[in-house]
């Protein structure tokens, strides 16, 4: 397994659009996930230890940040072929079972994923109400296992400041996590 950061944020790059199924049997686009304050695009996916270690956090921090009008969506960019616990079947059973509060999208073609230059997961992109990048960084302090429950929420700290004022903190900790598994090439 290789685990890789995240780099830094590029403030003011917008977001690219998209067309993915979700579990819910939908079709989500860029316009149908973002909240009037912005919108956190998170790539994740089932199989990893960085992500399986936060998945809870990740529901209590999207519905926090849902009160504040910052919607999240999240992406599956792995190679199912290569690894089956990240199936579209097991991303509905994932999404069941933590009671996911956003879309929980299938990056069949891994373009998404390559468009936005994600690395690796999860991997973190959170926007302003005006769709510029305000932050790149990590959830918490979480590895592959949680942190103390009482450590500083990085990603909902840094996304309620850019829902209150447009912008994200300067200083941001890298996300870090398993690579993105990608398609061998034909």
């Amino acid at each position: 397994m290789v685990s890789l950061e995240t780099p830094v944020c590029d403030f003011g790059l917008a977001p690219v659009d998209f067309s993915l199924p979700g579990v819910d049997g939908r079709t989500w686009n860029l316009d149908d996930c973002f909240g009037p304050q912005g919108l956190l695009v998170m790539f994740i996916c089932n199989h990893c230890p960085y992500v399986q270690a936060i998945r809870d956090r990740l529901v209590r921090d999207t519905l926090a940040l849902k009160m504040l009008g910052v919607n999240s969506v999240a992406i599956m960019s792995n190679d199912p072929a290569d690894y089956p616990d990240d199936s579209f079947e097991n991303m509905c059973q994932v999404a069941k079972e933590f009671s996911f509060p956003f879309p929980y999208l299938s990056d069949e073609s891994q373009a998404i994923a390559k468009a936005y230059g994600a690395v690796c997961t999860p991997d973190f992109f959170g926007y302003n109400g005006r769709r510029e990048l305000q932050y790149r960084g990590r959830l918490d302090a979480s590895r592959k296992e949680p942190a103390s429950a009482d450590v500083r929420r990085d990603l909902f700290e840094a996304m309620k400041q850019v829902a209150e004022t447009g912008r994200g903190p300067q200083e941001q900790i890298p996300s870090i996590g398993c690579s993105i598994k990608w398609r061998q090439e034909q």
